[in-house]
């Protein structure tokens, strides 16, 4: 498995403030109560901020995440013995055929490389029974976001628990849908913890193909969390779909 991505405790605690439950959210948490969800599956679940909302009575709830220090941090928090953690990544998800919902929310989907992203839908797919759900989002390519996140645009201070942080955003690569930027996080020490992520970003008409060569029917595509048409200024895609 590769090198923990976020293996700083330091920015993991600060992960919940800067990713709040919003729209998203209530997003996920509706499809799950629609389709009457009793087993749910969290690729990429991170701290477990949605994880955990999931949990109730009657409803089995699973966590996968291939950081252990957001493992670590999620295991940790309120409400976590109501649900299964599993590190690793696609490779620990069984196939089981008998989730009735798979969630992957945040830029998830969008770390997986063109190698590795039909091998992701295939396990995503094995995992769900006939009829289930898969839903997930990704920044939609046509609004062209990465040409904002430079230095200028993305600068920012504020302090936290860590200490006072000084905080950018650099772009390093752009091409045909990829993209790879640095994330600078310089704490009052001076020194800067800076966080190389690459990014794959796909076209409706593209996350539609590879769903159905997965297996999956059924496919919706919208602008927003409120089922929005896709435009080209849409600053998501949100995607639905029903495994065969």
């Amino acid at each position: 498995m590769a090198e923990d991505p976020y293996r700083d405790e330091r920015l993991v605690q600060l992960y919940d403030l800067d990713n709040a439950a919003g729209d998203d959210h209530v997003y996920y948490r509706a499809l799950a109560d629609e389709i009457e969800a009793k087993k749910i599956l969290d690729f990429g679940c991170g701290t477990g901020l949605l994880t955990r909302t999931f949990a109730r009575t009657g409803r089995v709830v699973i966590g996968v995440d291939p950081s252990p220090t957001m493992l670590g941090y999620a295991r940790k928090q309120p409400g976590a013995e109501a649900v299964t953690w599993i590190d690793g990544d696609a490779s620990a998800v069984d196939g089981t055929g008998d989730m009735d919902l798979v969630v992957s929310s945040g830029n998830t989907m969008m770390h997986l490389s063109p190698e590795t992203y039909p091998s992701v839908l295939g396990s995503l797919s094995g995992a769900l029974r006939p009829g289930g759900v898969i839903s997930f989002e990704s920044r939609n390519p046509a609004a062209r976001a990465w040409e904002q996140w430079t230095r200028d645009a993305t600068y920012s201070e504020r302090d936290t628990p860590a200490g006072h942080l000084r905080e950018w955003i650099d772009v390093t690569e752009s091409d045909h849908g990829r993209v790879v930027f640095d994330a600078h996080n310089v704490f009052p020490d001076g020194s800067d913890a800076v966080y190389t992520t690459t990014l794959y970003f796909r076209t409706a008409s593209e996350i539609t193909a590879d769903l159905e060569h997965a297996g999956f029917t059924d496919i919706a595509v919208h602008g927003g969390w409120h089922h929005e048409p896709p435009l080209g200024n849409s600053r998501l895609l949100v995607v639905r779909a029903t495994k065969r």
